[in-house]
């Protein structure tokens, strides 16, 4: 006997498969329940996430330009090149934010859409209700907790895991350090330029600025790094649970639908014809009845 979910050999001995978990004699899919397709969205939702995290780079690189720009407005005297550099910085930002809500919106959809799956998989085992992947990203202190729960939880009974996968972990702690660590950053950086004289005009004004650039440059790198870690953990985490839900689901549905056969119905040798019928239109080898048998061809 073979497991309708992963094909693999069962035994009696066992309640369940031993690669999958499904339970003996239970369908791919249970008959009934709604699923939703998460291969297409996925691969969006992995292109958001992988633009944002370029996007956020720029971003993060960007005191670079401050830094030259202040070296250039020191040796020109011009602090009008600083207010440049604050323009550049602003104007990466725009579409990171914008790459950054697009992402989110994506993933959250896909988690949902997921999570509901997992409902129909015979054997998965859901800890928290779908409403948690949607509201698990959007109640404070919550989305310190959730999103992974239902991210770990849809991960083991996806993949066939008896314990949340590595990657999971590895996720959601570099998210954390990045989510955390770009706002402490980024509250560092505007108390910074606070302080900073609002008209440079000797070398040491100019001095600052440059000296500004180059420790949020040096902030910045904790989160940036944070940040790649995680994409690149939630782009793989999403490309494999889509793939194996959609493998699982395709099983579910037969590839050839077959004809309806009345039970009990008698089978003809093959090339032979029933007294009083002759071939006709309709399915192969389907008889009609003929005049003389009492019928009429085509009724």
């Amino acid at each position: 006997m073979h497991c309708q979910t992963c094909g693999g050999a069962t035994s009696p001995e066992h309640n369940e498969c031993q690669r999958c978990y499904t339970p003996l004699g239970q369908p791919a899919v249970t008959p009934g329940l709604p699923t939703y397709r998460v291969r297409g969205l996925g691969l969006a939702a992995r292109i958001a996430v992988g633009a944002t995290t370029v996007l956020y780079l720029a971003v993060a690189l960007s005191p670079l330009v401050g830094m030259a720009l202040a070296r250039q407005a020191r040796v020109d005297n011009e602090h009008e090149l600083l207010l440049a550099a604050l323009i550049v910085q602003v104007v990466l930002s725009l579409p990171m934010v914008a790459a950054y809500l697009t992402a989110a919106v994506l993933v959250i959809i896909w988690t949902w859409r997921a999570r509901k799956n997992i409902e129909a998989f015979p054997g998965a085992l859901p800890t928290l209700g779908a409403g948690w992947a949607i509201a698990g990203w959007l109640v404070p202190f919550a989305n310190l907790v959730m999103p992974v729960r239902v991210i770990a939880n849809v991960a083991r009974d996806s993949l066939w895991r008896r314990f949340t996968p590595t990657l999971v972990t590895v996720w959601w702690s570099a998210w954390l350090v990045f989510s955390i660590g770009e706002r402490v950053v980024s509250r560092l950086d505007s108390r910074a330029y606070d302080n900073l004289p609002e008209t440079p005009s000797t070398n040491g004004d100019y001095q600052a600025y440059g000296d500004y650039y180059r420790d949020s440059l040096l902030r910045n790198a904790v989160p940036a790094v944070a940040c790649v870690i995680a994409a690149v953990a939630l782009y793989l985490l999403i490309q494999r649970i889509s793939a194996a839900q959609e493998a699982r689901v395709a099983r579910a549905v037969p590839a050839w639908p077959n004809a309806p056969v009345w039970p009990n119905a008698p089978v003809w040798p093959a090339g032979s014809v029933p007294p009083g019928f002759a071939p006709g239109p309709g399915p192969v080898g389907a008889p009609q009845r003929t005049p003389e048998a009492g019928g009429t061809i085509g009724a």
